[in-house]
């Protein structure tokens, strides 16, 4: 993490707009380290910064036709640090495209919508709240 106790969370879309709403939200209603990325490429140049967590756009095709999609990101995180909980954010309320998040081990698919931050935010606390639980039971059962 970059600053103790606070989770420092990665978003990245090529939506501008959007992009800057999600964060300004993360802002107002966590206490996030929150930093924004454009483009997959970035944002897996920046993978040294350790995020905790990677709200990941499913397209990424809007700045650059040529750049990386968001499946092709996922694979380029999970093959450099498959430890991330990455949270895969689309537009397409798909079963299909949410399936194929899945099978590239994506944490979770979210649909964009106004609930959209919400539903965020709940998977991030569950993710942590289940690694800290995780990390309790190990503790105790390490001592028997």
């Amino acid at each position: 993490m970059i600053q103790e106790n606070k989770i420092h969370l990665f978003l990245v879309d090529d939506d501008a707009l959007f992009l800057k709403s999600l964060e300004i939200e993360f802002h107002h209603h966590t206490d996030f380290t929150v930093e924004t990325f454009a483009t997959g490429e970035l944002c897996v140049e920046n993978l040294c910064r350790d995020p905790d967590v990677i709200i990941l756009d499913y397209n990424l095709n809007g700045i650059d036709k040529n750049a990386m999609n968001g499946i092709e990101t996922l694979d380029k995180i999970k093959a450099l640090k498959p430890d991330i909980p990455v949270v895969m954010l689309s537009s397409q309320d798909k079963i299909d495209v949410a399936i194929s998040c899945m099978h590239h081990r994506a944490f979770d698919y979210v649909v964009k919508s106004e609930t959209a931050f919400l539903r965020l935010q709940k998977n991030i606390t569950a993710f942590f709240h289940h690694e800290k639980m995780e990390k309790e039971l190990n503790w105790y059962m390490a001592r028997m």
